[in-house]
């Protein structure tokens, strides 16, 4: 019997320690290392983003990324709340250990 692998999750800013998840395969979900690839790259350069966007807010930086507001907001988007997709993989993750359960 191997032992079971493991997805490894890295913070680029480590603002939080490394978390070690089981892989559960479900062949309902499967993804392709140019996926998890694709993942990894959008992860890790918004991660370097949020960074920039803290050390300009704190003023340790004059130049970086500028973060947009609209003017005139759109008054269709006024309860708009952004998916926290940390904590929907959390909630995904945790739904698969108990149906396997």
């Amino acid at each position: 019997a191997s032992p079971a692998q493991k997805l490894v999750f890295n913070r680029v800013n480590g603002k939080r320690p490394q978390v070690l998840l089981p892989q559960i395969s479900a062949p309902e979900e499967c993804y392709t290392l140019a996926h998890e690839e694709n993942v990894r790259f959008i992860y890790e350069a918004w991660q370097q983003v949020e960074q920039q966007l803290d050390s300009s807010r704190s003023g340790e930086s004059t130049c970086g990324p500028v973060q947009y507001v609209e003017k005139t907001p759109n008054p269709g988007l006024k309860n708009f709340v952004p998916i926290d997709l940390e904590e929907w993989w959390g909630q995904q993750f945790l739904a698969k250990i108990q149906n396997c359960s």
